[in-house]
């Protein structure tokens, strides 16, 4: 079932890793904001597009099939491309940052997850693809 192919082995581990960070970010922002938004709006808005993300991808990567594997790819380029810009903007700028993002100094916070998981989410997506069509042919 093209469904659960995003699921099994290794997806399984993103699927928990994306979840995970989800909850983290989600709490994360949803308390930034409500309790001290005015103290540093760039860096909890940063943290509520990455909670986003961070759902998003949980999403498509349970919800599988290849739609959803294709809108997990972009999703993952798209947050690589967040956590490098923000990544490098914090260490530039860290003025700019009076509190820190998830995507900090490429998530030294958490242990540089922020950076990691998009390639490897991007590394599985592109593999699952090429074992479905393997198993298609």
């Amino acid at each position: 079932m093209a469904g659960t192919s995003l699921v099994k082995g290794p997806g399984m581990l993103l699927v928990w890793l994306y979840g995970v960070m989800s909850v983290g970010a989600v709490s994360r922002s949803v308390y930034q904001i409500a309790v001290d938004f005015d103290r540093a709006p760039l860096a909890y808005t940063l943290s509520a597009v990455a909670a986003v993300v961070y759902v998003f991808i949980t999403y498509t990567l349970v919800r599988g099939g290849e739609t959803a594997r294709r809108a997990a790819l972009v999703c993952c380029a798209a947050e690589l491309a967040g956590v490098l810009t923000v990544g490098t903007w914090t260490l530039l700028d860290p003025h700019a940052f009076p509190d820190t993002t998830v995507w900090s100094e490429f998530g030294y916070g958490y242990v540089f997850i922020p950076v990691l998981l998009p390639v490897t989410g991007m590394w599985w997506l592109r593999r699952s693809r090429t074992a479905a069509a393997r198993a298609a042919a």
